[in-house]
This record gives C-alpha cells, sequence and structure tokens, in this order.
C-alpha cells in the first residue's frame, strides 16, 4: 500500500502569488487552513491505494463547510480541529468562503473549472429555510430530499451531470439504505497549458509504471522556457507548468529509481515553499504523457481516521440544519475529473514550437509523479493527484 502522502498541498499563500492587496487576511487564513486539511486528507487517501489518485480541496472544502455551517455544540468543535479551522469563528466561515469562491469563479479559470456541492438530506430529516438559503448562497450548492433508494441514486446521479455538464454520468452506484443525510461534492477541469504542448509533436513513448510494467502513453512535447527547481533531500524535480485561464500546474518528478512513495511522505507545506522559492527558468524540452483521471472516493472512513467522528455518531449535533433533530452524516461523496491533453481555445494548431541554438536539457515525465493544480491570483489550491499509469483513469 501506499503510505502516507503528498496532498501537504500546503499554505496556498506559497503556491501562488496571491496579493495582500487583493486577498483578505479571513480569505487567506481560510485557503492556508483548506490546504492544511487537503495535506492531511491527501495523505489518508493515498495510504489506502497504490493508483492514480485525485482529489479537489475546493470543492471538498465547500461540501465540508457547508456541513460545520449546520453543527453545533462539541460537533462542531470537532469539525473546526479536524478541518485544521481552529481560531476561525463558525459564523464568519459562510461569508469568508463566498468571497473566496466568488475571486475563484470570477477569473478565467471559470471556463475549465465546473464544481458543485450538495447536501443530500432523506426525507426523515426536516431541514430548515434558513440553512438552504445559506448552503445555496454561500457555498454555491443545493438542497435536495432524496426519496427511495433507487430514486434517491438517479437523483444525485443527475445532479452530477448537471453540475460537470454531463462530463460526470456516474457520482454513485449504491446507496445506503438507512442513509440520513450525504455530502456530495464534484469537479472537473481541462486543462488549456499557455503555451500549449505542439500536438503535432506527441508521439507513443514508454511510461515505466514500476520496475516491472511499462505501458505505451502519448506523450506531448514542447521545448520553451520553463521554471524548474531540484530537491536534492527527496530526489525529484518540480517544474511548474502555467495555464491560460490563470492557474498554474506543478509537477513533481521522483529521480529514477526512487520509489514515489518516498518523495511523497517528504511533502509538506514547508517543502512546497521551499520548492516554489527555489524555481528558477531555464531552457528545457518538456515531456509530459497525456491523462484522463476520473477518481470517485467515499469518504467517511476517512475522515473518521482524521478524528472528524461526532458529525456520524448518532448523538450528532446537527440542530442549525435538521428541525427534527436525531439524525447523523451518513457518508461524503467526492469525485473529480481532469484532462490533460494538448487542448487549447486559441490555438488550434497546438502552438509553435520554440527552437534553440542547441538542444536543452530533456526533463520526461515517463514513470509516476504528482501535480498540483491552483489559482495564482488567490492562491486556492483547485487540485491535487498522483499518476501512477496515465492509461487508466
Amino acid at each position: 500500500m501506499v503510505p502516507p502522502a503528498l496532498l501537504s498541498l500546503v499554505s496556498l499563500l506559497l503556491l501562488g502569488p496571491a496579493s495582500p492587496q487583493t486577498v483578505d487576511p479571513g480569505v487567506q487564513s481560510l485557503i492556508n487552513r483548506n490546504a492544511d486539511f487537503g495535506a492531511r486528507l491527501y495523505r489518508a487517501v493515498a495510504s489506502r491505494t497504490d493508483d492514480n489518485l485525485f482529489l479537489s480541496p475546493f470543492a471538498l472544502s465547500a461540501g465540508l463547510l457547508a456541513m460545520l455551517s449546520g453543527t453545533d455544540g462539541l460537533t462542531q468543535n470537532e469539525l473546526l480541529q479536524g478541518l485544521t479551522l481552529n481560531g476561525l469563528e463558525p459564523q464568519d466561515l459562510p461569508d469568508l468562503f463566498q468571497t473566496l469562491r466568488s475571486a475563484v469563479l470570477q477569473t478565467d479559470a471559470v471556463r475549465n473549472f465546473q464544481q458543485g456541492v450538495a447536501v443530500f438530506p432523506a426525507q426523515s430529516v426536516q431541514v430548515s429555510a434558513s440553512y438552504v438559503d445559506l448552503v445555496q448562497t454561500k457555498f454555491g450548492g443545493t438542497v435536495q430530499t432524496l426519496s427511495h433508494t433507487y430514486g434517491a441514486i438517479d437523483a444525485i446521479n443527475r445532479w452530477a451531470q448537471e453540475q460537470t455538464g454531463d462530463r460526470v454520468q456516474e457520482l454513485t452506484s449504491s446507496l445506503d439504505p438507512q442513509t440520513q443525510l450525504l455530502i456530495a461534492t464534484i469537479a472537473s477541469y481541462q486543462s488549456r497549458f499557455d503555451p500549449p504542448f505542439n500536438s503535432s509533436s506527441t508521439q507513443d513513448e514508454r511510461f515505466y509504471m514500476d520496475r516491472y510494467h511499462v505501458v505505451m502513453v502519448p506523450m506531448m512535447f514542447r521545448a520553451d522556457k520553463y521554471f524548474l527547481a531540484y530537491d536534492r533531500l527527496v530526489k525529484a524535480g518540480v517544474l511548474r507548468l502555467l495555464m491560460a485561464d490563470g492557474a498554474a500546474m506543478l509537477v513533481v518528478l521522483p529521480d529514477e529509481g526512487v520509489d514515489i512513495t518516498a518523495v511523497e511522505e517528504q511533502v509538506t507545506s514547508e517543502k512546497i515553499q521551499t520548492w516554489i522559492r527555489q524555481l528558477k527558468k531555464t531552457k528545457l524540452e518538456v515531456q509530459l504523457p497525456r491523462f484522463l483521471l476520473e477518481r470517485s472516493y467515499s469518504l467517511k472512513s476517512v475522515l473518521q481516521t482524521l478524528d472528524i467522528t461526532r458529525v456520524f455518531q448518532d448523538d450528532a449535533d446537527i440542530s442549525k440544519m435538521d428541525e427534527a433533530k436525531g439524525h447523523k452524516l451518513t457518508e461524503v461523496y467526492h469525485k473529480s475529473v481532469i484532462s490533460v491533453d494538448e487542448s487549447n481555445d486559441d490555438i488550434s494548431v497546438g502552438g509553435v514550437a520554440t527552437t534553440f541554438s542547441s538542444p536543452p536539457p530533456r526533463l520526461t515525465f515517463n514513470r509516476p509523479f504528482i501535480f498540483i493544480i491552483y489559482q495564482q491570483s488567490t492562491g486556492s489550491l483547485l487540485f491535487i493527484g498522483r499518476v501512477m499509469n496515465p492509461t487508466q483513469k
């Protein structure tokens, strides 16, 4: 099994050149806390699988903050602790997230980044009108009462399709008949690199999943000036790729012979800060595989390992949400989809290749790597993932 891994994605302040003149201190604090929680969550998920991994901390934050806003007492205190939101006032969180969400979606990133959050209560849960309004106005979400099991599954999947323009067809295929309340979050992203990779240069190359398994993948190519860092302690290179929508991707590639889990174990917010500071512009040939990831998670057991337990117990205090009281959160669903290829809205031929008088060094992502996508203007983390096999979703 893969040991606790990377999502140490950080104090987002560090991930992007977020300007203190444009980001409210309270919002910046929320960005940083979300990143800290995202790091812990990623490590917990990564420890359970050797497969590709893909999460949207931004979408998950919306859903979990919406849940927190419906709780009180010990349940709320535990959620604040588990989500690393200590020191922030619970009553301020909806407004802070609304400000952050508006800042993210008002940029060009909205063209490529889609996310949604939904609260699905059973018919026995009497959701207050004030809570419905809060989910809609502050978190951009919806509250939808579930009927019988089969109708509920259909309703959840139909919601997922609507949120992603049919990019996601199914969020779940089964549902506990005893479901009282569940939170669903979903996100999708279509990469638009700037400058784009040259599609005419893409060719099949070997990707070494491990010492014994090799697959052939379409490997994109571009020669240009990139920002690159090398960490001698963890033995990994770090490349920054810019996106046309104002986002950026950090791609972390372990050296040959270095297991990706060994790198993941060393990734912390301080480590990411060091990488960002060490990035330097250099001439480089980059080869990156096309990949499409579509990952689904039921996060109840994962969240419980992060000491978020009371909200799933019979004595959960969700009185701010449930007028009938006596109910609990049953499950948290999350699904994220990303397509990474040569696509570019403005350049139909895949861009113009850069040439140098002498061939620069080449960095080829032909073995498992980690990637982080963040919005540069706010520093908000949008996605984090790990590619173990580019030929599988």
